[in-house]
């Protein structure tokens, strides 16, 4: 496929401009926006990079008055939101650009939330009818710019965000909270390392995946699903052994997207686990989600076997069965270097039942096939820090 193929304009789920090179319109994109002094929101480890810089100089360029935040975690917390609040204020600024990583992205989309609310952001948690509490006339609009395939955040309605002092990850939603416009420039995504461009591709797996077995009625979520995974299947260990194929990162950037876009449709096990066990352990969400899969889908097995053989149909896997497309899961995480259990990556059972308890409650819980309940959860944690599927 020639690169220019990839340079397309979507409306869906918002305003996306996909293509290599395209962030160049970023100063341009936020002047449509109306944005006059937009705060650059980031991960620390990018903010210092020539791609940030360049951005930032675009923009002050453009006669936009642009400043850089990035006290941001691995796992963003609700102090991290705060002091981006503060920082948006003191900077008299009037939009948000996302830039970086999940955890760039969910932190930029809560700060751009947050600076129009007098109640606490817990109080925006994705619970009930909680949403309704926020006052959408003081948001500010979010311009994301994604440098990883992974998490999808670009295209989400809610940021995961840590409550630290209760050591939980807390969902915080409200439709508005998705972006007014995103930049997909796979371009951006050239320098992430192989184990981290493997960790967030397997990140866009698990949302496609639990999307498409999820057991809520949405057949289009689940046909964008499904194109998700054949995309990764076919693009994610090109990017991890080449990163400077663009037709690879292209592809994966959008498929990451889509996965994104499909869970609108629920998530289900592999998160319900991966939200406490990040919380508690501090560890990359997508590697958890990465090393989780295999357990969750063979505890799911019984409700999802008809559904994986027909996406292993789809993927032209050898066989077409539950067995086929488990073989192919376990044969990809094996080629991209993804541990095998938990226990690789410092985390072992001692809070097994603590764990079990917070998943059966985590919000992700009610879109998996079966209803776990703690014990079960429990039971799924264990095998995955001992290896025994």
């Amino acid at each position: 496929m020639e690169l220019n193929q990839f340079t397309a304009n979507w409306n869906y789920p918002t305003a996306i401009r996909a293509g290599i090179g395209r962030i160049q319109d970023l100063p341009a994109t936020c002047q449509e926006l109306g944005m006059t002094s937009p705060l650059l929101i980031t991960d620390p480890g990018l903010a210092d990079l020539p791609m940030v810089q360049a951005a930032l100089a675009s923009c002050k360029q453009a006669g936009l008055r642009c400043n850089i935040f990035s006290q941001i975690k691995g796992n963003p917390t609700g102090e991290n939101v705060t002091d981006g609040v503060s920082a948006y204020w003191r900077g008299e600024h009037d939009g948000v650009i996302a830039f970086g990583g999940g955890s760039a992205l969910d932190a930029a989309k809560a700060v751009a939330l947050m600076v129009g609310q007098e109640l606490p952001i817990w109080d925006f948690e994705d619970v009930g009818d909680n949403w309704l509490n926020v006052r959408t006339e003081g948001m500010a609009p979010v311009v994301a710019v994604p440098t990883t395939s992974g998490t999808g955040s670009e295209v989400g309605r809610a940021s995961v965000i840590t409550d630290h002092e209760n050591h939980i990850k807390r969902i915080i939603f409200h439709p508005n909270m998705l972006p007014a416009i995103v930049i997909l420039d796979p371009q951006l995504s050239v320098g992430l390392p192989a184990k981290l461009t493997a960790a967030t591709g397997m990140d866009a797996l698990s949302h496609a995946l639990e999307a498409y077995c999820a057991n809520y009625y949405h057949p289009m979520a689940e046909g964008i699903a499904l194109e998700s995974i054949r995309l990764i299947k076919e693009y994610l260990p090109r990017a991890v052994k080449d990163g400077n194929d663009l037709e690879a990162r292209a592809q994966m950037m959008t498929a990451s997207t889509m996965g994104s876009t499909a869970f609108q449709r629920g998530l289900g096990g592999m998160h319900a686990l991966a939200h406490p066990i990040g919380a508690l352990y501090d560890s990359h969400h997508g590697l958890l989600n990465a090393i989780l899969m295999p357990y969750v889908l063979k505890a799911n097995r019984s409700a999802i076997e008809a559904k994986l053989t027909r996406l292993s149909s789809y993927l032209e896997l050898e066989d077409a069965g539950f067995d086929s497309f488990l073989n192919w899961v376990l044969t990809l995480r094996q080629q991209l270097d993804i541990p095998h259990a938990l226990s690789a990556i410092g985390i072992d059972a001692e809070r097994v039942t603590e764990i079990g308890a917070m998943a059966e409650q985590d919000p992700s819980a009610g879109g998996n096939p079966i209803a776990f309940d703690a014990q079960q959860y429990a039971a799924i944690f264990q095998s995955a820090v001992y290896g025994e599927l």
